[in-house]
């Protein structure tokens, strides 16, 4: 019983001191244990990587893709620079960064991606993160798909940090049905990482009473010392 206790006090535990930097926690024996602690805020950008200007969405979602999903670090800094240098800067300035500047900076960076208009599962069968554009409340912004776990997809959101959706949802904001991926690349790319799904947890339903299964049974006796 008390085992239960902690693992159903532990995520409120973090969410109360989700400003803190660590947590100083006593151990039953007398010692104590300081573990560090990330806001969940600081959590949904630790593997997402947070666009610096209104219209950079674009290079902050390649900045990202390349990163945390195939281990070539670049800055949304860098990726932005870039970009703007090579492209038509006024277009970019009034409608953001297209497809066609990602797949040009990914070209001279050696990665070869094309925008491909297929069906959702199948990137999810190929177990491939991808670029999408999405309309969320008339805004069109580049996200990338990082996971999909049975019916919620997993986005790296540069405004927002990793979040999840619904498949529903996100089958509506999912603008155009391109998926713009990387390919015929010699590294397996990070998909559906525990390292993600980190900032968007799924709550631990399996794990609660079985009320049907327990109708029958004795309720147990507790003692002073299970609290």
């Amino acid at each position: 019983m008390k085992r239960h206790h902690l693992r159903c006090a532990w995520p409120l535990l973090a969410l109360l001191l989700a400003d803190a930097r660590a947590a100083d926690l006593a151990l039953p024996n007398g010692a104590r244990l300081a573990l560090p602690v990330a806001s969940i805020k600081e959590m949904r950008f630790q593997t997402t990587l947070r666009q610096q200007y209104d219209f950079s969405c674009g290079s902050a979602a390649l900045a990202t893709l390349l990163t945390h999903h195939y281990g070539y670090p670049v800055t949304e800094q860098q990726v932005f620079e870039q970009m703007f240098l090579r492209g038509d800067q006024a277009r970019i300035r009034k409608e953001g960064f297209s497809l066609l500047d990602m797949r040009r900076f990914l070209a001279a960076h050696g990665f070869r991606a094309d925008g491909f208009r297929l069906p959702l599962q199948e990137l999810i069968d190929a177990k491939l993160p991808a670029i999408v554009l999405v309309a969320d409340h008339g805004y069109h912004h580049f996200v990338v798909i990082k996971g999909v776990d049975g019916a919620r997809i997993l986005l790296g959101d540069s405004a927002k940090g990793t979040r999840v959706v619904s498949r529903g949802e996100f089958e509506s904001i999912w603008a155009g049905k391109l998926l713009f991926v990387i390919h015929d690349h010699p590294r397996a790319p990070s998909f559906n990482s525990s390292a993600d799904w980190r900032a968007a947890p799924r709550a631990p339903l399996d794990q609660g009473i079985d009320h049907k299964r327990q109708s029958g049974a004795t309720m147990p006796k507790f003692g002073p010392g299970d609290f």
